[in-house]
């Protein structure tokens, strides 16, 4: 385990680094497209969604990205019709009324989750390509603390109904490492903030990272699945990848909006 976080971290940070600070925003556009489709499949077939039903949502998910990418004032509407599209698929696709909520509920939620969180992203580039690697930095950087501090001094148990690896001290090791992280990055990347205002960032990345994680472990527990696909082998799925960045990443938009953290 400790070999190939490492080796995720040696990998993937540079890559991402030098895809979003050397090539054109249309790319980085791409590449958030492409993990929402391939996290948004691998939430379907959690919960066991297929057929026409199933590509309407990650369609409409195409289209959410697209939306926040393009012009925000479009995503109700293509909210709305992607809603309405899979509620009349549902319709004529099976005459049993019984379980339709129950059918439609996954296709939507997915929609919100993934492409939804992930559509912030554009909005926190805008303030500079430097931001991504800082935000992907800082959760990396806070996830890895947590998961070294929870498996050396974590005693007592966080969340034990959805993940019972999770441990208090594993929490406050995503919170220090969030808060060093968010310290260090913006040393090397960014240079526009206080010490006190990229410990607070960090701080908040940490938070909610391990919301995040809490979360995704929610859905797979109620799906009854390990990992959300086998899409990197020895990790699991994209979405087991992600999960701390989608939240993180609306949550340091917000604060950046509402207190101008980041400016």
């Amino acid at each position: 385990m400790h070999r190939r976080r490492l080796l995720v971290a040696v990998i993937v940070l540079p890559l991402l680094y030098l895809y979003v600070m050397k090539l054109r925003e249309v790319y980085f556009f791409f590449l958030v497209l492409f993990v929402s489709v391939v996290a948004q499949a691998e939430f379907y077939a959690m919960y066991r969604v297929g057929g026409l039903i199933k590509a309407v949502g990650i369609m409409g998910g195409v289209a959410v990205l697209a939306a926040l990418y393009v012009s925000v004032g479009l995503l109700p509407h293509v909210l709305v019709a992607t809603f309405l599209v899979i509620l009349t698929i549902r319709l004529i696709g099976k005459r049993d009324p019984s379980s339709s909520l129950r059918d439609v509920s996954p296709v939507l939620v997915a929609l919100l989750y993934i492409p939804g969180s992930l559509g912030f992203q554009f909005f926190l580039r805008g303030y500079g390509p430097e931001w991504i690697p800082f935000l992907f930095g800082t959760v990396w950087a806070s996830d890895s603390l947590a998961f070294y501090i929870g498996k050396t001094l974590g005693k007592r148990k966080l969340y034990v109904e959805v993940s019972p690896n999770k441990t208090v001290a594993g929490a406050f090791g995503s919170l220090a490492g969030g808060a060093g992280a968010g310290w260090l990055l913006n040393l090397i990347l960014l240079h526009t903030m206080t010490v006190w205002k990229a410990a607070i960032a960090g701080l908040l990345i940490g938070a909610t990272t391990i919301v995040g994680d809490l979360v995704e472990s929610m859905f797979k527990r109620d799906a009854g699945v390990k990992d959300s696909g086998g899409f990197i082998p020895g990790h699991g799925g994209i979405l087991d990848k992600i999960d701390g960045v989608l939240f993180a990443g609306p949550a340091l938009y917000w604060v950046s909006r509402a207190f101008g953290l980041l400016i």
